[in-house]
């Protein structure tokens, strides 16, 4: 198992991440909520990691916060939901908005993630609602520059957490502001669109 991997970011394109530790380059996929947080390409960064082993097919995920690891576990472990929903969920809501949609049983809010359908949402919120405190966590989220053009970056982001290239667009165009690098167009979209 790989618990946690220290080394220099050599790449990031939402949602792949490459860590180099030691000559060895580690692929990633992570979450926004992680992505927003990240150093710039060529500096040291440490992540919590999530080994995922299928019959055919191997994944690694990192996360900066032990919070989002354990979120992104106890996800997988409602019935229905996969890494792929679950990077969604931490990708559209931080781990404290998280718990407190569980808390007030805001199953409608969670629909508005792509991926999660009313069942699906019914099910995190009867399933997980218990151990809502365990989740919050009082931590805040800062942005992180993003090299290439912001607009697209945001928008090729959109579209790999599931919404489709036409709504992903107006989403993007929508949130980004004057200067706004990727992650904040993201962080803006993804808000706008759980109102």
């Amino acid at each position: 198992m790989i618990g946690r991997l220290k080394g220099i970011l050599i790449h990031k394109a939402p949602p792949a991440l490459v860590v180099d530790v030691h000559g060895v380059g580690y692929e990633l996929d992570a979450p926004m909520s992680t992505f927003y947080d990240l150093p710039d390409v060529g500096r040291e960064v440490f992540l919590f990691t999530h080994y995922a082993q299928k019959e055919d097919s191997v994944a690694l995920y990192g996360f900066l916060r032990e919070s989002e690891r354990r979120l992104f576990r106890d996800l997988q472990k409602v019935s229905g939901v996969g890494a792929k929903i679950a990077l969604a969920v931490l990708s559209g809501v931080s781990v404290d908005e998280f718990a407190r949609l569980l808390h007030a049983g805001d199953s409608a809010a969670l629909t508005r993630i792509p991926g999660i359908g009313k069942k699906t949402a019914e099910r995190m919120v009867l399933e997980l609602r218990d151990r809502a405190t365990d989740f919050a966590t009082g931590q805040g989220g800062g942005t992180a520059a993003s090299p290439g053009e912001p607009l697209t970056e945001a928008i090729t982001a959109l579209q790999a957490l599931g919404y489709k290239p036409a709504e992903a667009e107006r989403m993007a165009k929508k949130a980004a502001g004057a200067g706004d690098e990727a992650p904040t167009i993201i962080r803006k979209a993804l808000q706008a669109a759980l109102r």
